[in-house]
């Protein structure tokens, strides 16, 4: 007859062996070369001054806004930057012969940096990020090292650096976008597995090198570099080259900021390493994708870019489906520093320079929100309070910041504060500071303190809200939690 009881007993053992050993593994570290510089967050200046930004732009610009996802009458149903990537019985041929002369008709006479940096800045944004080099190998600055750039088209005028000084005369600090990948370069490989491929991305990693040097070169002012295009095997191999050349212009540019996409450790490893440390100074993985809660950012600092509609970066000519709107992407930016991070709208200008229409609503409608709420966004982040179902919670020191997008029906707030000595003093409208009643509903059974913050049922806006709740430090005694008795 089978014990029970001892089956029982062995699994328990089993489990709890198997667990110790799960978790000597996941603590169990190994010497790496070209892992993550560092296992904690940066405090420098300049990185404070990265959390701090709120909101940031991208612009994605380059030949690619000429055909704005259209050729010879067909629609690229991808994005339409991805354009020359196309393949497949529907797909135009000779790329090499056609889209890689489009810069011979690129002459963006409308174009105007100071007049984007102006709606940047008018949208509330405090950082931008700039195509310089997308996957089709185009260079928006007069590179030396090839005759690819936008030194041979008709437009001849150095854009990069129109964009930099436009965007430092407003105050908004510059971020350069930089693709690794490049489809015009004959010695860029998606793998090498002979011989030839090894030696012609040699000579591909020799000129990525030069025109990244080239860059904080001839840029100095910009605060950081954004890279892209850095998942395809022959690049995920250059552990030990892209380790000294983040090195390199570590030092040749100290303080700059890297994302997480560059390289990868000698495993392969991507976003974080073998030991599961962050790669770079921040977390690029939200690619139009936001995280649920704190614990899926893992500690790290992050930013979300977002499109507006729902994959076109570079201009299409044709948006379809799904398309965001101001409201939409107010949200999404108080979700983001809500979690501790970073909101980056992308904007995709056409073959002329224009920003469309829908984007420069948007952005308006933005600023607009901006202008009256950017206190809960600028240099406030995560604030450890039981996220409510009418919105969200940032904070600055001890000022509470409620931004809410759904408003309850009873016009109560509820709010739950950990006994942390923290008591709320005031609460009031950010726009126009008129004064809200805070109601205090006692204790839960985790015996945290409950509050109502009330909305007078005579304030009427149909635009999210932000209510300021200042608090102040307070010794109390409190009763501890009763479950009532029947």
């Amino acid at each position: 007859m089978i014990n029970v009881k001892n089956i029982t007993l062995l699994f328990v053992l089993f489990g709890l062996i198997n667990g110790h050993i799960f978790s000597q593994e996941k603590t169990t570290r190994i010497s790496l070369k070209h892992g993550s510089h560092r296992a904690e967050k940066r405090t420098d200046a300049a990185m404070q001054t990265w959390r701090a930004y709120g909101l940031g732009q991208f612009i994605h610009w380059g030949i690619y806004a000429i055909p704005g996802g259209q050729w010879d009458g067909k629609t690229y149903n991808g994005a339409a930057e991805w354009i020359r990537s196309w393949s497949g019985k529907d797909a135009p041929v000779n790329w090499e012969k056609t889209y890689d002369n489009l810069y011979k008709q690129f002459n963006p006479t409308v174009f105007d940096a100071d007049k984007w940096a102006e709606q940047a800045k008018n949208m509330g944004a405090r950082y931008v990020i700039f195509t310089t080099k997308h996957h089709d190998g185009f260079c928006l600055w007069p590179s030396k090292y090839t005759n690819y750039t936008i030194a041979k088209t008709p437009y001849k005028k150095d854009i990069v650096k129109q964009v930099v000084d436009a965007y430092n005369k407003v105050g908004i600090d510059v971020y350069l976008y930089y693709s690794i990948m490049d489809w015009h370069h004959a010695g860029w490989r998606y793998d090498s597995k002979t011989k030839e491929d090894s030696a012609a991305f040699d000579g591909f990693k020799k000129y990525t090198r030069n025109q990244l040097i080239e860059l904080l070169t001839n840029y100095p002012t910009v605060k950081g570099l954004w890279f892209d295009g850095t998942w395809d095997k022959a690049w995920v191999k250059q552990a030990e080259f892209a380790d000294e050349l983040e090195n390199e212009m570590r030092t040749l540019h100290p303080g700059m900021i890297i994302g997480s996409r560059f390289r990868a450790d000698e495993n392969g490893k991507r976003h974080v390493d073998t030991n599961g440390d962050m790669m770079g100074d921040y977390e690029q993985g939200w690619e139009r994708n936001l995280p649920n809660s704190i614990e899926d950012v893992h500690g790290h600092d992050w930013d979300c870019v977002m499109t507006i509609p729902e994959n076109q970066w570079g201009y299409n000519s044709n948006w379809t489906g799904y398309v965001k709107t101001s409201y939409n992407l107010i949200e999404m930016m108080v979700k983001s520093v809500s979690l501790g991070g970073n909101f980056v709208l992308n904007f995709g200008p056409d073959g002329k320079g224009n920003i469309r229409q829908e984007e420069t609503d948007i952005a308006q409608e933005i600023g607009d929100w901006m202008k009256i709420n950017s206190e809960a966004i600028y240099g406030a982040t995560y604030s450890d309070i039981k996220k409510q179902d009418w919105g969200y919670f940032t904070q600055k020191g001890k000022k509470l910041y409620l931004a809410v997008f759904n408003r309850p029906i009873n016009n109560c707030l509820n709010i739950e504060l950990s006994k942390k000595g923290l008591i709320p003093e005031k609460a009031y409208f950010l726009a126009g500071k008129q004064s809200v009643l805070i109601q205090d509903a006692g204790n839960n059974k985790q015996n945290n303190r409950l509050y109502n913050i009330v909305i007078p049922p005579s304030y009427c806006t149909v635009k999210p809200f932000v209510i300021v709740l200042e608090m102040e430090e307070k010794q109390t005694e409190e009763k501890s939690y009763q479950q009532a008795k029947t």
